[in-house]
């Protein structure tokens, strides 16, 4: 069984984000699955996706109710009733290929993302990541001793797991990309040039703006003042992928 989860909370992604992630990987993954949903609202959530409460973590005053944090409250032991490699997920991504690999490589280790931004220096981004739950819960019981004290030492989720756990792989570079950093082309050529996808591709992170949505119509959300460099045009490619 291949167990697959995700997060919703808030508004900024509805139901919608859930379905076709759950069709994305239910297209991409060989062999029965298991997805599941944290969520405060499985209004609308397609038949097949397992929903069930966020799991609780206490977050410090000063951190938004919603906030990357709270993916911490997944390596807590237990977790519902999971067990084994869990590959978790987050919505605003683009599959574009199989995910077996993801549970072949380096089975029962912690598997993340190398992050975009900070090349070479082990950092990892948790846009997609496996871990086998209960092996480190001391990450989220750590935690909840001084979260107050990590948020001050390290102010992002994924730099404090980066930082306190024992042992961190990265998935081969290729397999995930981030659209704004990796796909959309360089200043002035993004004016001519569609985003397009590289050899070897299986994961699209869109962290911050724009959402798949919005790139796949060339829209990228942003104040008149910084439309002369965040500008795309179309990325055709993601409605063949993105349903």
């Amino acid at each position: 069984m291949n167990t697959v989860v995700c997060m919703k909370w808030g508004v900024r992604y509805g139901p919608e984000y859930v379905n076709k992630l759950y069709s994305m990987v239910r297209r991409n993954l060989t062999g029965p699955l298991r997805f599941v949903c944290f969520t405060d609202d499985e209004t609308g959530l397609d038949e097949g996706i397992e929903p069930h409460p966020l799991p609780e973590i206490k977050l410090p005053d000063v951190i938004p109710t919603f906030s990357a944090w709270a993916k911490i409250s997944l390596w807590q032991d237990p977790l519902i009733d999971l067990e084994g490699d869990v590959l978790f997920l987050d919505l605003d991504i683009v599959i574009t290929d199989s995910l077996d690999s993801f549970f072949t490589y380096k089975p029962g280790k912690y598997c993340v993302i190398e992050n975009w931004t900070q090349l070479d220096r082990n950092l990892g981004n948790t846009t997609a990541f496996r871990w086998p739950v209960g092996k480190y819960s001391y990450i989220y019981d750590n935690y909840i001793k001084d979260p107050q004290g990590y948020l001050d030492k390290y102010r992002i989720e994924q730099t404090y797991i980066s930082r306190e756990i024992e042992e961190m792989h990265f998935w081969p570079r290729e397999w995930c990309v981030s659209f704004k950093v990796s796909l959309i082309p360089p200043w002035p050529q993004r004016f001519f040039r569609e985003p397009a996808l590289s050899e070897g591709v299986r994961l699209v992170g869109f962290t911050g703006k724009p959402d798949p949505d919005e790139a796949a119509i060339g829209k990228w959300p942003a104040p008149w003042y910084k439309k002369t460099y965040k500008y795309i045009r179309p990325a055709t490619w993601i409605d063949k992928y993105w349903r």
